[in-house]
């Protein structure tokens, strides 16, 4: 693609509104489109709701070029309408003509006749009875089967009108064999307009009931595979020869973002617009590095953007979803999935959490790390002693930008056992792991990374991988459950090390046993050294 002085346009990564193929990277949607067409080509109705920045629009804009060889393609956005819009029927019928007759060139005359006649006519009274007549007419008319296709459902779906809305579309879907009308109709947004009282007022009997109870179920996957990265990466390898592994970029970048569009794609912007040309990384080359990877997790982590203040406003929003979070980040509790839990649903369709063979988890690490931080940041928690010790005393805990985490345990186990040693079991269970991750959140603050490895949490054993000047260290938390317990978990955090790479591991155990023997030592396991650390 060449700019009007003849130079050739170069790509960006794009976390700005849809992905255009010709400006900007991007994952190739292509077998994805395949399948929804083919829901398309059954004449079904569905919704495809996803989270805030989840490559719905994307997917939208590109289904539209995609379909326009064997359908006409009316494609609105419903964010483009004012909420005066939404006012009452005769309004909405007026301002979603006016729409159309912007947004669709090829309108048969007769139509656009009609039409133009709704759009200057919102002071009268106007049905949507009528406007549905007017495009089962168009339907009839059509040289080729007609589908629409509404992005930004959610900017609606609070008033009666549109429900009202809804309840037209599934008449005319329900007689379909009668007359004519949309091939097809595709709704998308945050909410599922199959549970619209997600978004309404619940002691409003009336709009309890959903009238788009004839959607299809929207099954296919629009998260970002590791090939799909791959491919992307490998699309901007070919025009800048970094040398970088793609295959080995694309996992660390799936691992971290279990393939949520706009995190994969704004931590590839930030590694090619940020990290590239600073100081630790002078070249593109040295940017696409597993070093330049963790750098951009770092600023990515410290940002404000769009998503992240979302995320934060629904936690504010829902006290309840809040405490499912909660749950699930500090007390390892093993939630099993139920679609009739409200607060967990709801974290589900804001894309806090993700289903993991029927138990719920933290959609991805840097959603995690996040909201860990969110939670240990609080003006209240930053007033503890045990955050106060720690941050005050950082320094002591990296030497030449190396972090020593024997002494970070060293300190800790003093500091827990005169402060917390007299506490019970329950206390150690729920809070433990929460007091530790307040102290050491001060002291990689700004410095380094750090995680929960989801494959170890529960209620007795939670894994945490810190990245810190280059070094990567595995903590074990675990609850104290006897000798022979203890051997195990050496043996598992030995072989835990050995998917890491790395030699030496820290355990920290809570133990409420009246004659434990609190400190830290060294272990030798097969060929890896545990530094022990017990509370």
């Amino acid at each position: 693609m060449r700019g009007g002085s003849g130079d050739m346009v170069k790509k960006i990564f794009n976390v700005n509104g849809d992905c255009k193929p010709d400006l900007h990277y991007m994952v190739d949607i292509r077998a994805r489109l395949e399948k929804i067409k083919k829901m398309v080509d059954s004449g079904e109705y569905f919704t495809i709701n996803r989270a805030r920045q989840y490559g719905k629009t994307t997917i939208l804009r590109g289904l539209s070029r995609f379909l326009q060889g064997d359908y006409m393609v009316i494609s609105m956005d419903f964010q483009i309408m004012s909420h005066a819009d939404f006012e009452n029927e005769s309004v909405f019928a007026a301002a979603f003509s006016s729409e159309l007759l912007d947004s669709v060139e090829e309108i048969p005359e007769e139509i656009r006749s009609r039409l133009k006649g709704l759009a200057e006519e919102s002071e009268k009274r106007v049905t949507l009875s009528l406007l549905f007549k007017i495009l089962g007419q168009w339907c009839g008319l059509s040289e080729k089967r007609i589908v629409l296709l509404i992005d930004e459902v959610d900017s609606a779906t609070n008033n009666q009108v549109f429900l009202d809305f809804l309840a037209q579309l599934r008449g005319a879907y329900i007689n379909r064999d009668r007359k004519p009308t949309f091939q097809s109709v595709i709704l998308a947004g945050v909410y599922d307009v199959k549970n619209i009282k997600r978004k309404i007022r619940e002691d409003d009997d009336k709009k309890m009931n959903s009238p788009w109870n004839i959607a299809a179920d929207f099954l296919i996957d629009i998260s970002f595979s590791a090939e799909d990265i791959s491919g992307m990466l490998k699309r901007y390898e070919a025009d800048y020869q970094t040398g970088m592994d793609t295959g080995s970029i694309a996992e660390l970048l799936f691992d971290y973002t279990s393939g949520y569009p706009f995190l994969v794609s704004r931590l590839c912007k930030l590694i090619d617009e940020r990290v590239a040309g600073s100081k630790d990384f002078p070249d593109r080359a040295a940017a696409w590095t597993k070093d330049g990877f963790l750098e951009a997790v770092k600023i990515m982590l410290g940002e404000k953007n769009t998503l992240f203040e979302s995320l934060t406003g629904k936690l504010n929003d829902y006290p309840e979803l809040k405490n499912v979070i909660y749950r699930l980040l500090f007390q390892g509790r093993n939630i099993a999935y139920s679609p009739d839990d409200r607060a967990v649903d709801m974290a589900l369709m804001f894309g806090f959490v993700k289903i993991d063979d029927g138990l719920v988890t933290i959609s991805n690490r840097i959603f995690e790390v996040r909201l860990y931080n969110m939670f240990l940041t609080l003006p209240e928690v930053q007033e503890l002693d045990i955050y106060q010790s720690a941050s005050q005393g950082k320094n002591r805990f990296v030497d030449n930008g190396r972090l020593n985490m024997r002494l970070i345990l060293e300190k800790f186990v003093i500091f827990f056992d005169d402060v917390y040693g007299d506490r019970g079991e329950k206390f150690y269970e729920e809070d433990g792991r929460r007091y530790f991750m307040l102290y050491l959140r001060p002291i990689i603050n700004g410095g380094g990374n750090y995680y929960i490895e989801a494959r170890t949490r529960n209620m007795e054993r939670t894994d945490v991988i810190v990245d810190y000047g280059g070094e990567q260290f595995v903590v074990e938390l675990k609850i104290w459950r006897g000798e022979a317990r203890h051997k195990e978990g050496e043996e598992q955090l030995a072989d835990y090390l050995d998917h890491y790479h790395v030699k030496k591991g820290y355990m920290l155990s809570f133990n409420f046993n009246k004659k434990k023997r609190t400190g830290i030592k060294e272990v030798a396991v097969r060929d890896k050294i545990l530094v022990e650390a017990v509370v």
